[in-house]
């Protein structure tokens, strides 16, 4: 049974105004989050000590509501955490900096052509001009990037265009290409997204220099990885390629964290999804603690699941015995 659940990620929206190839949410998503689901949720919060909730989607401005759940759950005391496509952030930069902590934006490309191979739309500029909405607001925004076949080369650059748009921090993760939860996949979703052999050899050479010529950026953590957990993301693509076995996971994200989707079911993580028949959310506890979800738990920790030998994305805490605080939303500081 689950004590406390510092961390929810809460899906507003499964609709998405990007046309991303790594993602299908913008051709089968159709449902958004109530507020009154949201209302009814937050006793479920309290009771398990929840500080932090990581807005999220889909695109979660999308859901007309999201004003007001984002209101509801600040009133609580909540720390509210968006992630988001961007597209929107210049229209509602005003509303999203009077609710949110934190920004983070995902943004595949450094130009506006990579950026619309890579997420089907023409918004390369737009997105920048809402980072640099946010930055100018006071609102600490940091940059995700998906490193995938069409954009790896620009790995420094993305560092640069951080440092330009005024970001608190770039983050990168290997595009996922294996898991047909997230991301609201089907089966015969886009191929061609990891890298070849030889774009490995490429991406430890780009690593190498990335670790000598941005040394600052990445002892004050402006670049989220070290360069060690940077050459985790080779190993992995090394290992699609049948080079070697996956880099080893570690991750206890299901210890101290849920991710609760548009409809109200529970999950344990974002890449696994939880038991068909857990409780909804507004059973929150129900569903964290039946038997299936705590057997599913259970399997995680042991390592019994697929999906976390090739996951690209796993969060780990040293300790569960800590406060609240300890499980705040990532610092990050632009020196």
């Amino acid at each position: 049974m689950l004590e406390r659940l510092p961390l929810v990620t809460l899906y507003l929206s499964e609709r998405c105004n990007s046309r991303c190839i790594t993602c299908d949410y913008w051709k089968s998503g159709f449902g958004d989050m109530k507020l009154e689901a949201v209302r009814e949720l937050l006793p479920e919060l309290d009771a398990l000590d929840t500080r932090d909730v990581l807005v999220s989607g889909g695109e979660p401005l999308l859901n007309r509501e999201w004003r007001e759940i984002a209101d509801l759950l600040k009133s609580s005391g909540l720390n509210l955490w968006l992630l988001t496509s961007g597209l929107s952030l210049v229209k509602h930069s005003d509303q999203v900096a009077a609710r949110f902590k934190t920004v983070t934006v995902s943004i595949d490309g450094t130009n506006a052509e990579t950026y619309e191979r890579i997420r089907g739309v023409n918004a390369f500029d737009k997105v920048c001009s809402g980072i640099r909405a946010m930055v100018d607001l006071g609102v600490p925004t940091s940059i995700r990037v998906t490193l995938q076949r069409a954009n790896y080369p620009e790995l420094p650059d993305f560092v640069a265009l951080a440092r330009e748009l005024g970001a608190t921090q770039v983050s990168f993760l290997a595009v996922d290409v294996g898991n047909p939860h997230a991301f609201s996949r089907t089966d015969n979703y886009a191929t061609g997204l990891a890298l070849h052999p030889d774009d490995v050899v490429a991406l430890r050479e780009i690593i190498d220099e990335l670790e000598h010529r941005f040394e600052s950026e990445f002892s004050n953590r402006f670049i989220a990885e070290s360069p060690a957990k940077l050459r985790h993301i080779c190993d992995y693509f090394a290992a699609l390629c049948g080079q070697g076995d996956f880099p080893d996971v570690q991750c206890n994200a299901p210890e101290f964290s849920a991710v609760i989707n548009a409809h109200g079911a529970v999950s344990p993580c974002f890449f696994i999804s939880g038991p068909v028949d857990a409780p909804r959310a507004s059973s929150l506890r129900a569903a964290l603690d039946s038997t299936s979800m705590q057997a599913l738990r259970m399997a995680i920790r042991e390592g019994r699941r697929p999906e976390c030998e090739r996951c690209v994305c796993s969060m780990w805490r040293e300790s569960l015995e800590t406060t609240a605080e300890d499980f705040a939303l990532p610092e990050v500081r632009n020196a």
